[in-house]
């Protein structure tokens, strides 16, 4: 009875305290490695937690790198110069008047033009025309004018209205306004005219429409061939 009973404790004993020690391995091996005070008081050594950085921690993290890139690149940069404005150029207005001065003949209508040269030294022609004196009619300016450049004495018969352009001299910007009307030749000679224009011409309308230099005179001598026609 004795020796039934020794055998039999003594074997239970052993099966308990194997099954102790599994269950605290399996207990030790289950604390996750992240938890200190777990891993603690199942008796292993505490693991270091490891922390996950999310979006926020990383710009935060950036932030500085960012900052001293950004001043790396204003350390770069260029002073900026600042513009120099461009001179003022001074303006002056000016009102002059001129004629269209024709005649029938045999061959049609002919309109007198005069040449002068440009600033360049080229030849260009185009209608009488010149400034209106003080106490001057428009009128008044257009017939005198045409009587100082052509030579030619003519009468008014109609407005062709104003041509306007600008122009620099002597660092001087001129707006010019020209006031133009048409005007039937009366008599003169064109030999008796300023020196300031080189030759003076009688041109069929169409051809002096075409040899006419500038753009705006061209406009004048197509409303003048509108009303002669």
């Amino acid at each position: 009875m004795g020796e039934a009973d020794g055998p039999g404790t003594g074997e239970g004993r052993g099966s308990a305290g194997g099954a102790k020690r599994r269950r605290r391995r399996r207990k030790r091996a289950s604390v996750p490695k992240t938890d200190p005070a777990a891993a603690k008081k199942a008796g292993g050594a505490a693991a270091p937690v490891v922390k996950k950085t999310g979006a926020a921690d990383r710009g935060a993290a950036a932030a500085p790198a960012r900052a001293k890139k950004r001043k790396r690149a204003s350390g770069k940069r260029k002073p900026t110069k600042p513009r120099r404005k461009a001179p003022a150029v001074p303006t002056k207005r000016e009102i002059s008047a001129g004629g269209v001065v024709y005649r029938r003949g045999d061959d049609g209508i002919e309109i007198v033009l005069a040449s002068r040269r440009t600033r360049r030294g080229q030849l260009a022609w185009g209608l009488a025309k010149g400034g209106i004196e003080d106490e001057e009619s428009m009128e008044d300016a257009a017939v005198r004018e045409v009587r100082e450049e052509t030579g030619l004495f003519a009468e008014i018969e109609a407005s062709l209205g104003e041509t306007r352009y600008f122009y620099v001299w002597e660092n001087v910007r001129i707006r010019k306004t020209v006031h133009f009307f048409l005007m039937r030749h009366t008599g003169g000679d064109i030999d008796d005219r300023d020196d300031e224009m080189e030759e003076i011409r009688w041109f069929p309308l169409e051809r002096a429409l075409k040899r006419a230099a500038y753009r705006g005179e061209r406009d004048v001598l197509i409303r003048a061939a509108e009303l002669l026609r």
